[in-house]
């Protein structure tokens, strides 16, 4: 693996070198970063405010915009003018959290969601029902976050 970053790493500063707009961009940042997320290099990005909410608080239902069941720490509601319902996301900052079933979160969340106060570079974290729920992502409330669209998916998102 190492190896193959150490490649990957010389191909992008070669690449950097024979770019007239090196100075402007960062292609060994945007390679990295597409070998974490698995995006691909010069995709989506934003940085985002991120609020949290949970089931259980007033206008909070049981489905999404798209009329999906919400899932806890993967449903994320966004302003669809900036990023697209149906966009997979990947959030490095939710990386390692504590998931409901006790297991780690790897950072993969899901826009189905939309809310009348998510305008611009804002979104809004589903935790779970309750506001206990919360706890684990509080950090994160108020908080600037790295949000990369890795994807599209159909249907709703998975449980």
């Amino acid at each position: 693996m190492r190896r193959r970053l150490a490649a990957l790493a010389a191909f992008a500063t070669i690449f950097a070198a024979n770019n007239a707009q090196a100075a402007t961009s960062d292609p060994i940042g945007d390679l990295i970063k597409s070998v974490i997320t698995g995006s691909i290099p010069g995709a989506p990005g934003w940085n985002v405010k991120a609020t949290l909410y949970h089931a259980g608080a007033k206008g909070v239902g049981a489905l999404d915009s798209l009329g999906c069941k919400v899932v806890a720490m993967r449903t994320v509601a966004v302003d669809k003018k900036l990023i697209p319902r149906r966009s997979v996301l990947f959030i490095k900052e939710t990386v390692g959290l504590k998931m409901p079933d006790g297991k780690l979160h790897d950072g993969y969340w899901y826009a189905s969601d939309v809310g009348g106060a998510i305008k611009g570079e804002r979104i809004d974290l589903y935790t779970g029902l309750g506001a206990q729920s919360m706890k684990p992502a509080m950090p994160l409330n108020l908080a600037k976050l790295s949000v990369v669209k890795v994807g599209d998916f159909k249907g709703c998102p998975p449980a």
